[in-house]
């Protein structure tokens, strides 16, 4: 579910070789217990939105809830996470300059002791990791690999000629229909409660399907990984924030590289906004470390080391993942209104 392919029911029950009725408990129970939500990200590119910005901020210790709350209120806010000592903010915006005042406004409100900001162009590959938790998941559960780590966000700008802005978006209204319709989906029952094992792509109208063949929206399935038990000594019970900027000749993709296939780190975010580095990871905390890795395992690259022969200035801050409040969860569907089809 994590590697959020377009294969349908009958590939992924040959792929697991379980019985569908196990399929679909397993699945059924996945999303009730609250490990899983689906989400329908959209292409910024392909919209309106030429700029998405990333803030992590350390709040003062008595002003935390103020600061989620400034936070969420934010136009083109999409995520905001946050504790007592630490929350991140996502936030779509129109350009440059429109990302720019918004910081401002967010900084005149005071309640942050330290912030930092990454304002990526979603037109390049500066978000090559965007809350994808597969590799995180596969490493957890013993799995010989991923599927479809990493997913980023954004991609090439369009071709002249293609909609990019939000009025000729909305100059059609079936595409205009469609691209709301699939945002709230998550959000927006009709008639009546969907479950949410039930909100993925299978049966969407044409006019929605296009809209996810041709790259305008991804159906994406998120773990929240303070709802998972431990799994054979393994957990994801601890959030860490990794800042830093590139040394030398260092680049992130080599980075990415050493961190994934040597050190057995899968970042869910990563984000490089002109070598300065955001990353965002699962850890476990002090008692399952000893006990996480299983008898024969190879052993794992040092990650310390491997940050520090890419990085200086690097900051850790690392929190409990039951710890992190969710504000804002992914919700894409403030970004466009809904129409009546």
């Amino acid at each position: 579910m994590l590697a959020s392919s377009t294969a349908g029911e009958r590939e992924r029950l040959r792929q697991l070789k379980v019985p569908r009725s196990t399929y679909h408990a397993a699945r059924r129970r996945a999303y009730l217990e609250g490990w899983l939500q689906d989400r329908y990200i959209p292409n910024p590119t392909r919209f309106h939105w030429g700029r998405v910005r990333f803030v992590l901020a350390r709040p003062y210790a008595d002003q935390s809830s103020e600061l989620l709350d400034s936070w969420s209120r934010e136009e083109g806010a999409v995520v905001v996470w946050g504790s007592a000592q630490v929350a991140l903010g996502v936030f779509f915006h129109t350009d440059l300059d429109a990302a720019e005042e918004a910081e401002q406004r967010l900084k005149s409100h005071g309640h942050a002791a330290w912030s930092t900001t990454w304002c990526a162009d979603p037109g390049g590959e500066s978000i090559p990791v965007y809350f994808d938790f597969e590799g995180s998941w596969a490493h957890l559960s013993g799995a010989a690999g991923s599927l479809g780590y990493p997913h980023g966000l954004g991609g090439p700008h369009p071709a002249d000629g293609e909609i990019r802005d939000r009025s000729a978006t909305t100059a059609d209204p079936r595409r205009a229909w469609a691209a709301a319709e699939l945002l709230h989906r998550p959000f927006v029952p009709e008639g009546g409660i969907r479950s949410p094992h039930l909100v993925g792509p299978f049966g969407l109208p044409w006019s929605q399907q296009r809209l996810l063949a041709s790259g305008w929206v991804t159906h994406r399935v998120l773990l929240y990984p303070a709802k998972v038990p431990p799994f054979s000594g393994r957990t994801t019970d601890q959030v860490l924030w990794i800042v830093g900027r590139l040394r030398g000749q260092a680049t992130a993709d080599q980075l990415f590289a050493r961190l994934t296939r040597d050190c057995r780190v899968y970042p869910f975010l990563f984000v490089d906004q002109g070598g300065v580095l955001l990353m965002g990871a699962l850890g476990k905390g002090g008692a399952s470390a000893s006990s996480s890795e299983s008898a024969g395992t190879e052993p794992r690259r040092p990650v310390m080391p491997t940050l520090k022969e890419s990085l200086e200035g690097i900051e850790i801050i690392q929190e409990a993942s039951a710890q992190m409040q969710t504000v804002v969860d992914h919700r894409y569907d403030r970004l466009l209104e809904r129409r009546h089809s």
